[in-house]
C-alpha cells in the first residue's frame, strides 16, 4: 500500500481558537498541539463541543477567532490546501448505497487521485474484502462504518480529523482500526479523535472538555 511518511512535520498547532455556532459560543480561547506520532483524544459529554472542533479543524465551520498552524503555515491563508492533507470522519457513514464495498471505495481513491492499487489492501486490512462485491445497501452499521475508514487506509494523507470513529464497531474491528491508527501515528501522522474507547496506543494525550468552561491549553 502507498505509506506516507510526515516524522519530519512540524505538527498541527492551535492557539486560541473560538467557535460560534448560530451566534453562540461554543468554546473559546482554546490551545493545544499535536506533534507527528501523537493522538489527541478529545473526551467530555455530549454538547461540550468536540464534534465542533472537529469541523472547525476541518473547515467545516468557520474560526471565529484564533490561529491554526500545520507545518507552520498559518492554516487560514489557504484552507484547501490543508484539507488535502487530511481525512475527515464524522457520524455518518458517506456510503453510496447502490454501488458495492469495492465500488464506493474506488470512488473515494478516485476522487483523491490516489492510487487504485489500495483498494483491495484497504479492504482487507479493515476485514471486509470478503463482501468486496456486496451492494452497500447490505451492509450492517458496523460493515458501513469498516468501509468509511478504509479510506484510511487506502487515501494516505497525515492528519486525521475522527467524530466516534468506533461507533458500531466490534471488538475485531475496533482492533484492526487501532492498528491502523498506530501504524499511521508510526509513520508521523497525526490523529486527533472524539472517542470513548480506549484504544491502548503510546503517545495519546487527552483533550478534556469538561474543563473549557475557562480558557484551556492543552500543549505539548
Amino acid at each position: 500500500m502507498t505509506l506516507g511518511d510526515w516524522k519530519h512535520n512540524e505538527g498541527l498547532a492551535a492557539r486560541d481558537l473560538t467557535c460560534q455556532r448560530s451566534g453562540v459560543t461554543v468554546f473559546s480561547n482554546l490551545s493545544f498541539a499535536v506533534a507527528p506520532g501523537e493522538l489527541l483524544r478529545l473526551q467530555g459529554p455530549n454538547g461540550a463541543g468536540k464534534s465542533s472542533l472537529l469541523r472547525l479543524l476541518a473547515g467545516l465551520l468557520p474560526l471565529a477567532a484564533g490561529t491554526l498552524t500545520y507545518t507552520g503555515a498559518n492554516v487560514s491563508d489557504d484552507w484547501s490546501a490543508f484539507q488535502e492533507k487530511l481525512h475527515y470522519t464524522g457520524h455518518l457513514d458517506p456510503v453510496k448505497p447502490a454501488l458495492t464495498v469495492a465500488e464506493n471505495l474506488t470512488f473515494w481513491v478516485q476522487l483523491a487521485g490516489a492510487s487504485p492499487d489500495d483498494i483491495r489492501p484497504a479492504l482487507k486490512q479493515l476485514g471486509i474484502a470478503g463482501i468486496a462485491d456486496i451492494p452497500a445497501r447490505f451492509l450492517s452499521a458496523g460493515q458501513r462504518r469498516r468501509l468509511s475508514l478504509a479510506r484510511l487506509a487506502a487515501i494516505a494523507r497525515p492528519v486525521w480529523l475522527l467524530d466516534e470513529p468506533t461507533v458500531a464497531l466490534d471488538q475485531d474491528a475496533i482492533g484492526r482500526f487501532a492498528e491502523l491508527t498506530a501504524d499511521h501515528l508510526a509513520r508521523g501522522g497525526i490523529a486527533i479523535a472524539a472517542t470513548h474507547t480506549e484504544l491502548g496506543l503510546a503517545h495519546t494525550r487527552i483533550l478534556d472538555f469538561t474543563e473549557l468552561g475557562s480558557p484551556c491549553a492543552a500543549s505539548f
